[in-house]
């Protein structure tokens, strides 16, 4: 049986299960962010309507989640071509930990901004001086996101790197 394939047969199942991880956890903690945010903002929408666009933050802060997934995803995918270029299970492994440090990442980051985001809505149409002291909060949680997608890139870079060819 001749085949074109070059490196090991089983090592781009890691590399796509990486891409897959990164997408679906960082959807999952950007939808958790959302749903736990948006009914922050619609329970503090009743009371106070006038605030409604100005806690929406907490929303836009948690959609940004999925794009960070989407972008290692894609990173990801784009690097398995084991056509073209021998694809070892070094480089398989080195895409599955970027997609899990980045979705992982993510998934906690959205959980976080759920959580704050609705507390923080609530008790900003309560007190209008906690605003920016939730905005800073939401700061912190979407920057352990942002060191997921950091890692995660670090680590894609080292795919192609298992031996010199």
């Amino acid at each position: 049986m001749s085949s074109t394939f070059s490196g090991d047969e089983s090592a781009p199942f890691f590399g796509f299960l990486g891409a897959a991880a990164a997408l679906v956890f960082s959807c999952m903690g950007a939808a958790y962010g959302t749903a736990k945010s948006g009914v922050g903002v619609a329970s503090m929408g009743v009371m106070r309507p006038e605030l409604v666009m100005k806690s929406i933050v907490p929303v836009v802060m948690a959609g940004v989640l999925g794009i960070y997934g989407l972008i290692i995803a894609v990173i990801i995918s784009t690097g398995i071509n084991p056509k073209a270029k021998s694809y070892y299970l070094f480089d398989g492994y080195a895409h599955l930990s970027s997609g899990l440090a980045c979705g992982l990442a993510g998934l906690s980051a959205g959980m976080a901004i759920g959580i704050v985001g609705d507390a923080g809505v609530r008790a900003n149409a309560q007190q209008p001086k906690l605003f920016v002291g939730m905005i800073l909060i939401l700061i912190f949680a979407e920057a352990l996101a942002l060191y997921g997608l950091i890692v995660g890139i670090i680590l894609s870079s080292r795919a192609g790197q298992s031996r010199a060819e």
